[in-house]
């Protein structure tokens, strides 16, 4: 028997408004020029990802989205609101959540103590609402981190310390999950866990997604496709369409 999880309800795909709209993005260190002219956009509900080599901009395209990089020219607008100028502090708490590279879990603080942290994501009024006590709807989804909660979060495996840097965002309630290579350095096995987990979270909460990943069986899982080469985005679509000239160039290692 199904139920809709309380995180967020879920948005019919077909009138599904736009969550994420990136329009013209230039973002340059120093004299480098990093990012040219990027267009993107992500639907209510809907899982996107960004594939492309080492190197092509597309972690720095996720932290300008963030507002850890700014933006020499372009605009970024989420739930049709320009937020160019909100802090990273402020994107967060409008319903953004972030899992960087490396996971950045708190090794010395325990599972539950690494949720809890989450909580700051979430505006001041639902902060104090907020028991500190982990949602039931999190372990169902993470359903691995239940007996876990007392233990360590440096004592967790690399998969682990994943589903708990996924669930951690999750806590802030966010509209739009930005995931940078959730897989990256996870043994296969485990990496087919982390898939699944990501089906779940928009199956349940119909929440956006919008991530970077290199390999192809979870790129499949997303509805659509951007591939960067340059800084610039040179080809888009849906994942079901992605050609093998398109996985060669952009996937293969």
């Amino acid at each position: 028997m199904s139920h809709e999880h309380p995180l967020l309800s879920k948005t019919n795909p077909t009138t599904a408004p736009t969550v994420l709209q990136v329009t013209g993005l230039n973002v340059y260190y120093g004299e480098s020029h990093i990012l040219r002219d990027v267009d993107l956009s992500v639907a209510a509900g809907e899982m996107v990802c960004l594939i492309g080599r080492n190197g092509v901009g597309k972690t720095t395209l996720l932290k300008t989205i963030m507002g850890l990089i700014p933006a020499r020219s372009g605009a970024i607008a989420f739930g049709g609101k320009p937020i160019i100028t909100q802090s990273s502090d402020q994107r967060a708490r409008l319903g953004i959540g972030y899992v960087p590279q490396g996971r950045e879990i708190i090794p010395r603080l325990s599972v539950k103590e690494n949720l809890l942290l989450g909580l700051e994501a979430r505006r001041d009024s639902d902060r104090r609402k907020a028991q500190q006590a982990i949602p039931n709807e999190i372990l169902e989804l993470f359903p691995a981190l239940k007996a876990m909660l007392p233990r360590m979060g440096g004592d967790l495996s690399g998969g682990q310390q994943q589903q708990l840097a996924i669930a951690r965002a999750l806590m802030g309630r966010p509209q739009l999950l930005v995931l940078d290579e959730p897989t990256e350095g996870i043994q296969p096995s485990i990496v087919l866990e982390i898939e699944a987990a990501v089906r779940r979270i928009i199956k349940s909460t119909g929440i956006s997604i919008l991530l970077v990943e290199q390999h192809l069986h979870f790129v499949r899982q997303a509805d659509r496709y951007y591939a960067m080469q340059r800084g610039g985005i040179v080809s888009s679509g849906p994942t079901s369409e992605l050609s093998n000239e398109v996985i060669q160039r952009f996937l293969a290692v």
